[in-house]
């Protein structure tokens, strides 16, 4: 354990007593979106929409965990309190009430569901595998031992653990594997839209065995492998019968089978729903998990509960965590450091200094392409994106929660060394920037022609004054923060650029739009990592597979073309070598550089994984040797955490 968690334990005995008597952090409930902080969603690609309802109570009075201490009650509503020594609070990963808890259904706000590349949660519905985006492994979870490929890649062959069940105890095999492919295409949901096209089928050999057939091209090679290789980790397999009753009670009609309420649903995870309301979401360990065998975890997770209570704003989430009442917070925390230098809290991060958390995320500005002064001009890209000052944002809109880009020079990877590796650094050195290059912003417009002709203090295209908006969504202060440094980059050369901050429901709707001329420069970020990384990263910064798609929720939203990086992006799945894989993220990162079509403005944790060791103990940290990821104990490898949680005492 850290030294400073032992130093902050001695001061928090008091809080022990004042917390254990507390209900567990419940606050005044809201169901308004976070409001600075959903790194973990915004950057997430469509494969969200695949997760989502199931409802009250299990499909059978065996499944359903007992608790003498929680048991909801029909005539007066469920208990709130909860044995705090029994119960893991969380903080900023439920933002509103539960609408259903369908797993192939539409997206919906549900903190037992997210069935996303980067790490889905696995605490009540299960992947076949578990994503470690720490050294980018594919841990199985329901999968029995590594996948295997053909030589061709055109198949691969997943085996089923033995000792894995359903909550009605019976066995999880390929047919549910199979079918939940079949049912996904048949009512389109997120697996199909993402994955559907690069897996034409999957044959179940036998009860324990699965075959992947994938989508060939035209000369007969696959499409896509890593995307594939997302799959494994990113879409929960659902029940075949449970599935088959929910096409039959909605005649097999899509729409309807998406919006199920599922209350009848079967899950293979070590929790389940107790309750929700619009106060807070309890789950309640199944202590009849398959994965206490001895070929998975070969024990229950350490807490009985895991909770989440519903909170106005980050603001809110950050007194109760204060306070004890959370031990688990998804939230960013400017100089969360304070907390326990300053506060003597104790709270504690997954490393002891900066940045604090692992850092994949690369929130962007993308310029708008459906702005003609915007789309003519590289000149104009290039100087607001070297004008702008990173340090600035870094140290004031991130409080130091980032590398900086001297440190990591810019390009399309995330600042793990793996990622680091794979382009050549040296051949795209001049063209690197690391910010606040006032002068030679200048230069490039004075060259460009793009001058203030009538000495206004404003630069004029085509005889106009250029005028910009720097747009993200308002109540994300870190986010605004870099917009301002932005606008003021802007004005520093003599280009106006104004801020503009719409709520997050209105905004995200409109960048998604692919006709949008609302915002010329807007922020959002791309995928952080997945098993098909940095490859998914990249397409969403130039595909042009996503130019012109409505409901955009997978890149590209400035809707950038280019054709050789298209080429490239289309021919990376399929090299193998590591030489030519170098060579094309090489060339993907030149073009970039060159043509500017957005510009990342941070570095930023995949996950803001901060804990209050009030209560329990023993959280992933980057010196304990365990190789945990710091995914808020739910997501990915991360939900490790759960099985080997203490309390602090």
């Amino acid at each position: 354990m850290k030294m400073r968690k032992l130093l902050a334990l001695l001061l928090a005995a008091v809080m022990v007593c004042a917390t254990l008597a507390a209900c567990g952090g419940d606050s005044t409930p809201s169901t308004s979106k976070p409001a600075e902080s959903q790194s973990e969603k915004a950057t997430e690609k469509p494969t969200e929409k695949e997760s989502e309802k199931a409802t009250d109570a299990p499909s059978s009075e065996e499944a359903q965990p007992s608790s003498e201490e929680a048991q909801p009650s029909s005539e007066e509503g469920p208990v709130t309190d909860l044995p705090r020594e029994e119960t893991v609070y969380f903080g900023g990963l439920q933002w509103g009430v539960v609408a259903t808890w369908n797993p192939i259904g539409v997206t919906q706000n549900n903190f037992a569901i997210s069935a996303v590349a980067s790490g889905s949660r696995t605490i009540m519905f299960e992947t076949l595998y578990m994503y470690n985006f720490m050294d980018g492994s594919l841990q199985p979870l329901l999968a029995d031992g590594d996948p295997e490929w053909s030589d061709d890649m055109s198949t691969m062959t997943v085996k089923i653990k033995e000792a894995a069940k359903w909550s009605d105890g019976t066995p999880v095999t390929a047919t549910d594997v199979a079918k939940t492919l079949e049912v996904s295409k048949a009512i389109g949901n997120g697996t199909a839209t993402t994955y559907g096209a690069y897996i034409d089928d999957i044959e179940v050999v036998d009860e324990k065995t699965a075959v992947f057939h994938l989508a060939l091209n035209e000369e007969g090679v696959p499409k896509n492998p890593l995307l594939v290789k997302d799959y494994l980790v990113g879409v929960y397999v659902c029940q075949a019968a449970w599935m088959d009753k929910v096409c039959e009670r909605n005649n097999n009609d899509a729409s309807a089978i998406l919006q199920d309420k599922a209350e009848d649903v079967v899950w293979s995870g070590p929790y389940t729903r107790l309750y929700d309301n619009d106060q807070k979401v309890v789950l309640v360990r199944d202590d009849n998990y398959w994965g206490q065998d001895e070929s998975m975890w070969g024990t229950l997770p350490a807490p009985k509960y895991l909770a989440h209570a519903l909170y106005a704003d980050n603001a809110a989430t950050e007194v109760a965590f204060k306070a004890g009442q959370i031990d688990v917070n998804q939230q960013f925390i400017g100089n969360v450091q304070k907390m326990w230098l300053d506060e003597k809290l104790p709270i504690s991060t997954y490393y002891d200094d900066e940045p604090y958390g692992v850092c994949l995320g690369m929130p962007t500005g993308w310029f708008n392409m459906n702005i003609p002064v915007i789309a003519e001009n590289v000149a104009l890209r290039k100087a607001i994106a070297i004008a702008v000052d990173y340090p600035a944002i870094i140290e004031n809109a991130m409080t130091n929660q980032s590398p900086s880009f001297e440190d990591v020079p810019r390009s399309l990877m995330n600042p793990t060394a793996g990622e680091q590796a794979l382009y050549d650094h040296d051949a795209v050195k001049d063209l690197q920037w690391a910010g606040n290059d006032i002068e030679g912003a200048k230069k490039l417009l004075d060259e460009a022609g793009i001058v203030d002709s009538d000495n206004d203090g404003w630069r004029e295209y085509k005889g106009e004054k250029i005028t910009l908006k720097a747009v993200c969504p308002n109540g994300w202060s870190d986010w605004q923060a870099a917009m301002e440094i932005v606008a003021s980059a802007g004005k520093e050369i003599g280009v106006e650029i104004t801020t503009l901050y719409p709520n997050a429901d209105m905004y995200i709707p409109d960048i998604q739009d692919p006709d949008q001329k609302d915002y010329e420069i807007f922020m959002w970020s791309p995928a952080t990592a997945a098993p098909s990384s940095p490859w998914a990263r990249v397409m969403g910064f130039m595909s042009k597979d996503y130019v012109g798609v409505k409901n955009n929720g997978s890149g590209n939203w400035g809707q950038y073309v280019n054709d050789e990086a298209d080429a490239l992006l289309k021919k990376i799945p399929t090299i193998t070598d590591e030489k030519e894989l170098k060579d094309a993220y090489t060339r993907l990162t030149e073009i970039y550089l060159t043509d500017v079509p957005s510009f990342s403005l941070m570095y930023r944790p995949a996950f803001f994984d901060a804990v209050n060791e009030t209560v329990w103990t023993n959280y992933p940290s980057a010196d304990d040797g365990r190789n945990i990821p710091p995914a808020n104990c739910v997501s990915g490898y991360g939900i490790r955490a759960l099985f080997e949680l203490e309390l602090a005492d």
